[in-house]
């Protein structure tokens, strides 16, 4: 990715842009504190009351600054590695760039999607815009056809790509076990949809993001082109992503809610996404005679 000024202008806009939405979403303390809130369907929820996220629900508004403290953390300084690293030609960088520029996108999607309306609403724009370019602009960068050679030949792909498959199918049916049942039952609408207007989370990861992570392990699995670059790009995020699931999960249990089974699976399968994402980056063996990227155009 040398000179390419393109993605260092957007990443760097990210960064700033990030820092100024979580700080905001972890120090800001203004509001009257939690209230109760009576829905359009005839439900009470407890809203938070307070800070950025005062208007959401007291079950989701602490979740949103706990994966504020991960972005900021653990997000941030890992962006701002991995463009230093990739603006010095590594593959290993352009990977966690992609890979953590995906994560702020699907992020900031959520955000923008999700969170009640708050001053921060043009900033989240403005994050999920840069951080699709930058990523777009980054896979393309990429030269597929040459991805293949610059693994070792005994890459544990087929394990990796198929923990991915599992991770997904055991992810839907989560989500589905909670859209599911008041479908049987005649009530529709879960008790999760609070006095949001729908499950965005559960909507987008089963129609966009399972089914990426699904396909992203059968290429792997299959050791297709395509395979070798979405299967690492994939682990990278989820690695960042698993990590904020984890942060909200343990806020959840702070807060007194009950967490049982979820405070086990999730930390276990973070870690072990962190095992197979360092597994396919430590496999990489750059032939300096074979072109892993396109010719620079931006």
């Amino acid at each position: 990715m040398k000179r390419n000024n393109t993605i260092t202008i957007l990443v760097i806009s990210i960064i700033i842009l990030a820092v100024a939405a979580t700080t905001m979403g972890i120090f800001s303390t203004d509001g009257t504190g939690p209230y109760k809130f009576n829905t359009i369907r005839g439900k009470t929820i407890m809203v938070y009351g307070k800070g950025l996220y005062k208007h959401m629900s007291a079950e989701v508004a602490p979740q949103g600054i706990a994966q504020d403290y991960i972005t900021l953390f653990a997000g941030v300084p890992l962006l701002i590695i991995a463009l230093f690293i990739a603006r010095k030609g590594s593959v290993k960088g352009m990977y966690l760039l992609a890979g953590t520029l995906g994560y702020f996108l699907v992020t900031y999607l959520f955000y923008t999607a999700m969170g009640m309306y708050n001053k921060m609403f043009l900033v989240y724009i403005a994050l999920m815009g840069t951080s699709f370019y930058a990523f777009i602009l980054t896979i393309l960068h990429f030269n597929l056809n040459e991805l293949k050679n610059i693994f070792k030949q005994h890459t544990p792909v087929k394990t990796v790509g198929g923990f991915l498959i599992f991770t997904s199918i055991c992810i839907a049916l989560l989500w589905l076990g909670i859209i599911v049942p008041p479908l049987l039952d005649g009530t529709i609408i879960p008790g999760q949809v609070e006095h949001y207007t729908t499950l965005i989370v559960q909507g987008l990861d089963l129609g966009i993001l399972l089914p990426a992570a699904f396909i992203s392990g059968i290429l792997l699995v299959r050791k297709k082109p395509s395979g070798y670059l979405f299967g690492p790009v994939y682990f990278v995020f989820l690695s960042l992503l698993m990590m904020a699931l984890t942060a909200k999960v343990i806020a959840m249990k702070v807060l007194g809610y009950n967490v049982i089974p979820v405070i086990f699976i999730i930390p276990t399968f973070s870690i072990l996404t962190l095992i197979c994402a360092f597994i396919l980056l430590k496999n990489i063996e750059v032939k300096n005679d074979r072109p892993q990227f396109r010719s620079e155009s931006a």
